[in-house]
């Protein structure tokens, strides 16, 4: 498992769709995931300390989480099949480890609100990981540094992905620095 942190959220100006971009912790390694706009603002929220006058769908279940005596220890971006993400909240109960089936922007949602360490597995990375060119701030070419060891993709991995790509295409990512928090 790679630990990774959240960079920023974008919206595309063609159809309005956010994503989430994480970036791995200790590469310049990125991972687009398409999250909806209800899920986007919950994360936003958080990162930009806003307050709500009344507690989010997120902040609720945090509570309640906590309530029952349990702490989420971590989330973990587990796989991608058929252009979908899951993921998997990893709660502490009890002195064991217990882990909830999640969407992955639900997970990002309570990850921020718990300060959890955010994780995504390797082979999902290998999938859909991209690398930005440092120059221009556009995703490299299909297969340019991607993968384990610089493996290039099948050819029915980069037909998968390809949604991926013209989504991400079509981002203003040039300033992807520039949002650090």
């Amino acid at each position: 498992m790679i630990e990774m942190l959240i960079d920023s959220i974008r919206v595309s100006l063609m159809n309005y769709q956010r994503v989430v971009i994480l970036k791995e912790k200790e590469s310049d390694r990125y991972l687009p995931i398409w999250i909806g706009p209800a899920e986007a603002d919950a994360i936003a929220v958080k990162l930009q300390d806003v307050t709500v006058p009344r507690p989010l769908t997120h902040d609720l279940l945090r509570s309640v989480i906590d309530a029952l005596g349990a702490t989420i220890s971590s989330i973990i971006v587990s796989e991608l099949k058929n252009d979908t993400f899951y993921a998997k909240i990893v709660l502490s109960v009890d002195g064991g480890k217990m882990e909830v089936d999640s969407r992955p922007s639900d997970a990002l949602a309570l990850a921020v609100r718990a300060d959890a360490t955010i994780y995504v597995e390797e082979s999902v990375l290998d999938k859909a990981g991209i690398l930005l060119d440092k120059e221009t701030g556009k995703p490299l070419q299909e297969g340019e540094g991607r993968g384990a060891g610089g493996k290039k993709p099948s050819e029915e991995e980069i037909k998968k992905m390809s949604a991926f790509y013209d989504f991400i295409n079509t981002l203003d990512l040039e300033d992807i620095d520039k949002h650090k928090s």
